[in-house]
């Protein structure tokens, strides 16, 4: 008899909309496999669908706070239900952006300097030179991020942005140059490190999520020295945080004319997009494995974690 998955997808975080779009092709490939598969549009009332299902494993397709954080996590460990990705400790920490740079600064992975501030005192004095990036503390996919520039006066208590949703946010550093992703699965960094272009603007929500925004280069066009660098500091960051199954970082190397050549980790994604335009099956598929392929390897290691 085939392994009856449970595909926990949608919920109500910011990133609702991908998470559905992740779960709806995991759901596919893993029924192309012959699994049996139950696609769960996650609520509050979630525990009581996954006691009445009795699935053999979950996959979590889920992005973003409640799903990414170690909250569905807890539940799924209470239930004893195997699950794809990251553990509880690990999802909770690498959600939380001041939290996980400590930790990953401890075993040697740069980060930028940044400070955790009271929103309302983003508009008393900038908090550190300009440019300068601001973020909430604990959401996915560059949801909120903003960056403030020298002579930028277009923002306020009352513009849009991740202080009008948030007491307290991370300012960061702005760190000039390219941004470069690079993933891990299993125990080992892809062999693919990715460039992202995106033709306006950041690598923001919709540069991600958005198809012709961003030009996807594979292998990224980068000395053969930061290419290394790159895939040594993922697999060091994924460690260092406890991740398991698949995860995704994502830096910034400045190659500017007159910058400091600097590599600095941005952030751990523990539960990476699946969609068409994500880039872990993207870089999965420069290695020769399938979308398919990736998504049965998930499962099957969830598994094996009973």
């Amino acid at each position: 008899m085939s392994a009856h998955v449970a595909v926990i997808m949608g919920g109500w975080s910011a990133e609702r909309e991908v998470s559905l779009v992740s779960g709806a092709a995991a759901s596919k490939a893993l029924a192309s496999r012959g699994y049996r598969v139950t696609e769960i549009d996650a609520d509050r009332d979630l525990s009581r669908r996954l006691v009445e299902l009795k699935p053999d494993v979950v996959f979590n397709a889920l992005h973003g706070r409640w799903g990414e954080d170690g909250c569905i996590q807890g539940i799924l460990e209470v239930l004893e239900i195997p699950y794809t990705h990251s553990g509880v400790m690990a999802s909770a920490v690498a959600m939380n952006k001041p939290m996980a740079k400590r930790v990953v600064a401890q075993a040697g992975v740069p980060v930028a300097e940044d400070k955790v501030v009271a929103s309302a005192d983003l508009f008393i004095a900038d908090p550190l030179p300009r440019p300068y990036v601001v973020k909430p503390l604990d959401e996915g996919s560059s949801v909120g991020v903003v960056i403030l520039k020298p002579g930028d006066n277009s923002f306020g208590p009352d513009v849009d942005g991740p202080w009008r949703q948030n007491d307290q946010v991370m300012v960061e550093r702005y760190i000039a140059g390219r941004e470069l992703t690079c993933a891990v699965i299993g125990d080992r960094a892809t062999r693919g490190v990715t460039e992202l272009r995106p033709k306006r603007g950041f690598y923001d929500y919709e540069a991600k999520y958005s198809d012709g925004v961003t030009e996807h280069v594979i292998p990224a066009p980068v000395p053969d020295t930061i290419y290394e660098r790159v895939r040594a500091l993922a697999l060091a960051a994924h460690n260092a945080l406890g991740c398991r199954g698949v995860s995704r970082s994502d830096f910034r190397y400045d190659d500017t004319e007159g910058g400091t050549g600097e590599l600095i980790l941005l952030e751990v994604n523990t539960q990476p997009g699946m969609t068409p335009l994500s880039l872990v099956p993207e870089m999965a598929a420069h290695e020769g494995m399938s979308f398919e392929d990736l998504v049965v390897w998930m499962v099957e290691d969830a598994s094996c974690r009973r």
